[in-house]
């Protein structure tokens, strides 16, 4: 008789825990059907409104939250009532309730710091994993445990946009406590009756409890610019750790939440102003450019040239791989007695890019070239460092593979080739801090070094580290040489036009045409543009974009002849080679130019200076570093011949970039690209 009353007035108290519960659903759905009338008021006000005033976003927004709380209980809970403990103490729960909310926010546009306040029903409830009584009964118990919650928290938007974060207190006031525990029946007892269900309230539960939140959202504009309401939608999720949530005053239940949902805001933005615009006729000025056409009286076609080529002291390799790249002349041990520099061109990698062969031709012989020289000088000794990425034992495994190729084929006793690796070269192309083309960079970087502290394999008056190897003189017929070009410059052409192009009429009615071109200083083989003929007559016309769109051309004329230069006329040329985006090659180059090159210069004789970039970089930045560099070796040079108390030298200087059709080899492996960033030296004797 007592059970049966305890039990009625346990489900009479659940239905009243109840009623709160079902006021505070009603009061959500009805605040919201009152945003929603009053908000579509407010837009049938704004659209009387001229349509071309925009507002901003609002400083104070009002609204409604709802969200899912997920709750996962942890602890112990055995003692459910002053009267009431179950067998077996229960531990993990979870389970889903709801949350409702007016909310409160403030923050101003374009700034971080904000308040939001959030006061509403905070459901907690729960359902625990089934335990087994002393019986071995199954025993279940869930609980409906709510609050009314206070939240204000401080609202921190890090990028000033839309995205906030925002972190507070949380103070809740139990709203209810009941709990239902169910007995099954034991299977050791099937005919025994399952125990009635036990409904009631938790005692000891804490009227109040202080923890905290943190959370992230997102404000969605609703509503256009033209309108003064504006509405948002804001998703939002929170987490709530169990620190200040144990519901009870016994026992070591506890409480963590993890909210997510949505709140729908509202707020009036302020006009803004806007500037009255003042019309103003626009007045067009044509660019101020000249143009000029500087063509050679004579447009040399080819050129006997003897070349000083100098030997980089780098092997590339591929990436991903240890072996020696293709594309190098690796030759077979009974071919080694025939090797000769002045032979190369018996020796030629099997697949070139296509533009100056022989050149590359001496550099994919760097190995064998080499190898003969440890052979012609016995007492000579190298170090091979590789540099990886991957890491130092992969550099070292290109060490290896590039002293295996020596000591197997030219037979070079190993103990004159000291090998290593590393993860960077001594000077790496990557530059710390650089993002742009690193993949061109880094392919460069993985390389193996040769060093040698023997002069009779190093460049004259050179020895250490990341010193060229000495030059291979090669002999060659030089197509459309570097006086043969005819120069077109349009002054002012970088600033007043977006591009540029030319057309190119001769006495018969041909036209050719060249461009577009942005920079001002345009070069063009003569021989590209005569073709055939031995001379001609052109009417030139440069036509020019503005960046208003509107056409601007000049005219010209010009004369073209072309000239065969003597046999016995051959021009000298030495290149001299730098590192990724420096001029520190013009200091150890300084006594080369002064003591080796400046005395090779006839009399009265012509050196013609031209610096190339690779096409790593931005094209007005290598124009730049190029004619800085061919100007440091013209100063050298000069010097050199004032102390020689000689003036009868004309010096012609050009610094071409990274132009690909000037350039004089491709960029496609890494030994283009470092032999692109060059300086030649041309000197020709005098007519």
């Amino acid at each position: 008789m007592k059970n049966s009353i305890f039990k009625a007035n346990v489900k009479k108290e659940s239905r009243k825990a109840w009623f709160p519960y079902n006021l505070i659903v009603k009061s959500f759905i009805a605040c919201t059907f009152l945003m929603a009338a009053t908000f579509s008021t407010l837009q049938a006000q704004e659209a009387q409104e001229a349509q071309e005033v925009t507002y901003t976003q609002p400083s104070w927004r009002f609204g409604v939250a709802a969200a899912a709380n997920f709750n996962f209980h942890e602890g112990t809970t055995q003692q459910l009532s002053n009267d009431f403990m179950v067998g077996t103490a229960f531990g993990d729960a979870m389970g889903v309730g709801l949350f409702a909310a007016p909310v409160i926010a403030y923050h101003r546009p374009g700034t971080v710091l904000g308040f939001m306040l959030q006061a509403g029903y905070d459901s907690r409830k729960g359902t625990w994993d089934q335990v087994r009584t002393p019986c071995n009964c199954p025993a279940d118990l869930e609980t409906g445990l709510s609050y009314i919650t206070i939240e204000p928290s401080l609202r921190i938007a890090p990028f000033k946009s839309n995205f906030f974060i925002f972190l507070g207190p949380r103070v809740a006031f139990n709203l209810d406590k009941d709990f239902l525990y169910q007995e099954g029946i034991s299977p050791d007892y099937p005919n025994v009756p399952a125990r009635p269900d036990v409904e009631g309230d938790f005692s000891e539960v804490k009227k109040s409890i202080i923890s905290m939140q943190i959370g992230a959202g997102y404000d969605i504009p609703l509503s256009a610019d033209t309108k003064q309401t504006k509405v948002l939608l804001s998703p939002f999720v929170s987490f709530h750790p169990y620190f200040g949530q144990e519901p009870r005053s016994i026992e070591s239940w506890n409480i963590t939440t993890i909210r997510a949902g949505l709140a729908l805001k509202i707020g009036r933005g302020h006009e803004i102003a806007v500037r009255e615009e003042i019309f103003v006729p626009m007045v067009i000025v044509e660019p101020d450019v000249t143009f000029i056409v500087e063509s050679p009286e004579n447009i040399p076609v080819e050129r006997s040239v003897r070349e000083t080529f100098p030997v980089r002291n780098y092997v590339f390799f591929n990436q991903g791989s240890v072996e020696i790249p293709s594309r190098y002349v690796l030759l077979e041990k009974d071919q080694v007695e025939d090797f000769s520099e002045d032979q190369l061109e018996v020796y030629t990698p099997k697949t070139l890019t296509g533009r100056s062969k022989r050149q590359m031709t001496v550099y994919y012989n760097l190995l064998n070239i080499l190898g003969d020289r440890m052979l012609e000088y016995p007492n000579t000794s190298i170090a091979l460092t590789g540099s990886s990425r991957t890491g130092v034992e992969d550099g070292k495994a290109m060490a290896e593979a590039t002293k295996k190729y020596l000591t197997d084929v030219f037979e070079i006793a190993p103990s004159r080739i000291r090998t290593d690796g590393q993860l960077k070269p001594t000077t790496p192309s990557e530059q710390p801090g650089g993002k742009l083309e690193l993949v061109l960079l880094r392919e460069e970087d993985r390389r193996v070094t040769i060093a040698s502290g023997s002069p009779e394999l190093l460049m004259e008056f050179h020895s250490g580290n990341d010193i060229p190897l000495r030059p291979v003189e090669i002999t060659d017929i030089q197509e459309a040489p570097i006086d043969s070009y005819v120069t077109f410059q349009v002054a002012g052409a970088d600033t007043a036009f977006t591009s540029w192009t030319m057309e190119l009429e001769d006495k018969k009615g041909m036209v050719q045409t060249f461009g577009p071109y942005s920079r001002e200083t345009v070069s063009i083989p003569g021989k590209a543009i005569l073709g055939t003929n031995p001379d001609g007559n052109y009417n030139i016309r440069m036509t020019g974009q503005t960046k208003s769109g509107k056409l601007i051309s000049k005219e010209t004329t010009a004369n073209l002849v072309l000239w065969t230069p003597p046999e016995e006329e051959e021009m000298m040329r030495f290149s001299i080679i730098y590192e990724f985006n420096t001029a520190d090659a013009i200091a150890m180059y300084d006594k080369y130019l002064t003591e080796i090159v400046t005395p090779k210069i006839p009399e009265n004789g012509t050196v013609i200076i031209h610096g190339h970039t690779d096409i790593i970089g931005g094209e007005d930045f290598n124009l730049n570093l190029s004619t800085a560099r061919a100007n440091d070796v013209k100063k050298i040079m000069q010097k050199a011949l004032a102390k020689a108390n000689r003036n009868d030298v004309t010096f012609e200087v050009y610094g071409f970039g990274e132009d690909e059709n000037l350039a004089p080899f491709e960029n496609r492996f890494p030994e283009e690209r470092f032999y692109n960033r060059t300086v030649i030296i041309d000197i020709i004797p005098a007519k």
